[in-house]
């Protein structure tokens, strides 16, 4: 380093700027109507997980959070808060004066506070009675019950007169994890007519409080700090840990306490002493809280109001009858989904599970689908009399309960199960098949840039590559053997992985090498060029090496999806990097990392974002692309992301984000992608 100072986004900004960008498609016109809604739902639910996993740290509440929490500058809370206000005013805003106007022109009427029409208010007492009334459970003042909050559960806050002596107030829960949010009610009138499940409620409150005058109704929400560690050393099992956190989570601190802005202040004061909530946390919203529910909003119009179908595209030469392995024996394959199908995916796993001459299957699971045909997939392969092992991690947060009901039935099964490293996540989407052919033995491969998970490959855009290569296979049985051991990295520093990169071992040193080629490269008079994708781009030692790199004249491409604490453009410092962020139908997830190489290049796909919890906390895995025709395709990719003119915003040295120049012939990317695939 030259001893220049340099400069950095914080870190939380730079995440709320990113849902931001996505209420910003959800206020785009030439978005259609139902993806825009799904647009302010994937706001909504962004907020929900800032407020549970990132305040903790700016309001201080956490005295011994760890440097997962790092960069919550002091005074940067007003701030943040401020930014929340006005994105949570602008949602407001586009739901009520565009989007609830532009069903009602498309024959859906959705409540939203107006009173009932007539004719559904039968319907809709039977509904509550029959379904409803079932889940309820209502806090009456006369109970002397203590005020508890679940995080993000739902309740309506209530006003009550009609009996002497007793609290004018009462709380009841909206069941929305047990019921659908929305009921849906054909009209006489040829519309369709939307009612929340609050409504529902609202409606008869005089059976959850039977003698009582019920003369106001709020709604009122908890985020609790869900930033809760596993305490590694605990006695017991792993899965005995993991109930544990759960049960701390929904008993956190109270990081935001979201209420009705029209809530009288008597009981706003009654609610905030019952559940001992810091001013800090209040926050006024509107009559609806959890709006991420709009993205089960029910369409009884059909799929004019979606994105055109996009049938994810068949790789011809990996279907048939042919074997996956006898295909991979011959040749590398990249699955790139959701443009082309999970299924050679999900065939490998089937296959192998089935196929007499495999003996055994290793896999590394972060987030299972809920009804996952992969992990039914080596249940049959335990059953099959195969050796199956399954490195779960327990601790892939908010999917703790689903891994943990899915590691109980594998285990149940007859799968040998390997849990969380301590003080580690394992992060990396790494599979591997052995398999016994006469006197050969054969490895087979799978390495991704996201999880294993068939339910996220229909809108996550990943990279998958199946492979035989005997390197990278060997390698992938080195980190298997190291997995089981479940034990620190510094204890197996004698194990040299060759091709794969894996964090804790050698992936930032290659890294470092790799730019540093670059650097060399450009000194020397030679192009020298890097082009990175990333979900979050924020570890300081990799950013200063950017930079470095930089003031060495190498060009850098950075696609960044969410947070990016670079900056680029400042004379000195960044002038070469171009930032740019991709959001549109699908959400930008793969990992790619392009050197130049003096015209020879070396590409790279992996798990690893470049932040501190993926580099120093977990172990994560990139992997080399060999194959020149799999890297010319990755190359094309990534020209149709950077020439993106119409989703593209670039991230300016001001720190502001700016829609890319759509001078000239519109491109984009995601749709040139499946096009270029699909020829």
């Amino acid at each position: 380093m030259n001893g220049t100072i340099f400069t950095y986004v914080n870190r939380d900004l730079s995440w709320l700027s990113f849902n931001q960008r996505v209420l910003q498609e959800a206020a785009n016109p030439a978005v259609p109507l139902y993806e825009r809604i799904r647009f302010l739902a994937i706001f909504s639910a962004n907020l929900d997980e800032f407020f549970r996993v990132r305040m903790s740290a700016l309001l201080e509440l956490d005295p011994l959070r760890t440097s997962e929490n790092d960069e919550a500058e002091p005074g940067l809370l007003p701030e943040v808060q401020m930014i929340v206000n006005r994105c949570q005013n602008e949602f407001g805003r586009l739901l009520q004066e565009q989007l609830l106007p532009a069903l009602q022109q498309n024959g859906i009427h959705l409540y939203y506070g107006e009173p009932l029409l007539p004719e559904h208010k039968v319907t809709i007492s039977e509904y509550f009675h029959s379904r409803v009334l079932t889940f309820l459970q209502p806090l009456r003042p006369e109970t002397g019950k203590p005020l508890t909050f679940s995080d993000n559960a739902l309740f309506l806050a209530v006003s009550m007169a009609g009996l002497p002596n007793q609290q004018p107030y009462g709380l009841v829960n909206i069941p929305h994890e047990n019921l659908p949010r929305f009921l849906t009610i054909p009209g006489a009138d040829g519309q369709y007519h939307l009612l929340f499940l609050d409504d529902i409620i609202r409606q008869h409150l005089g059976a959850v409080f039977p003698g009582r005058t019920v003369t106001g109704c709020y709604s009122v929400k908890v985020n609790r700090n869900a930033d809760v560690s596993i305490a590694d050393e605990f006695a017991g099992e792993m899965d005995e840990n993991i109930a544990w956190m759960l049960d701390q989570r929904q008993a956190g601190h109270t990081i935001r306490f979201l209420y009705d802005a029209a809530m009288p202040d008597d009981l706003l004061e009654w609610l905030t002493a019952g559940f001992s909530i810091p001013p800090t946390a209040l926050f006024a919203g509107g009559r609806y809280h959890n709006l991420s529910s709009l993205a089960g909003l029910p369409n009884p119009v059909g799929a004019t109001l979606h994105y055109p179908p996009q049938s994810p595209l068949p790789i011809t030469a990996l279907q048939g009858e042919s074997s996956i392995f006898d295909c991979l024996d011959q040749q590398d394959y990249l699955v790139h989904p959701p443009y082309q199908s999970y299924n050679p995916v999900l065939r490998f796993f089937n296959e192998a599970a089935i196929d007499p001459d495999v003996q055994a299957i290793f896999v590394t699971l972060y987030r299972i689908a809920s009804d996952s045909f992969i992990a039914n997939a080596l249940i049959s392969a335990a059953r099959n009399g195969k050796q199956v092992t399954v490195f779960v991690e327990l601790k892939a947060r908010f999917d703790e309960e689903n891994n943990l009901r899915w590691s109980k039935r594998l285990k149940a099964a007859g799968v040998r199960l390997v849990y969380s490293i301590p003080a580690l996540k394992v992060h990396a989407k790494t599979a591997l098949v052995k398999r016994q052919r006469g006197w050969q033995n054969q490895r087979y491969g799978l390495l991704a840039t996201g999880n294993f998970n068939e339910s996220t490959a229909r809108f996550y855009t990943d990279h998958v590559l199946m492979t035989s290569h005997v390197g990278m296979t060997q390698d992938l049985d080195l980190l298997f053997a190291y997995l089981q051991s479940r034990d620190q990295p510094a204890s197996y520093r004698f194990i040299r992985f060759e091709h794969l990169l894996v964090s804790q071992f050698n992936l930032m040193p290659r890294f470092l090498a790799l730019i540093d080629r670059e650097i060399a490269n450009r000194r020397a008079g030679l192009p020298a060029q890097i082009t990175i994708k990333l979900n979050n781009l924020q570890e300081k030692t990799m950013i200063d090496k950017l930079y470095e790199a930089s003031q060495a004249g190498v060009s850098i491409n950075l696609l960044v999806r969410a947070i990016c604490t670079l900056i680029p453009g400042v004379p000195g410092q960044s002038e070469t990097i171009r930032v740019r962020r991709i959001v549109d139908r699908y959400l930008e997830h793969g990992r790619i990392f392009v050197f130049h190489n003096n015209g020879q290049p070396e590409t790279y796909l992996g798990s690893a974002d470049w932040m501190n919890r993926n580099l120093y906390r977990r172990i994560e895995v990139c992997f080399p692309v060999y194959d020149p025709v799999l890297r010319h395709q990755i190359s094309v990719l990534l020209e149709a992301s950077l020439a993106d003119n119409t989703q593209a915003t670039e991230l300016l040295a001001s720190q502001q984000w700016k829609p890319v120049d759509s001078q000239g012939q519109l491109i984009r990317s995601q749709q040139a992608i499946y096009t270029y695939l699909k020829s």
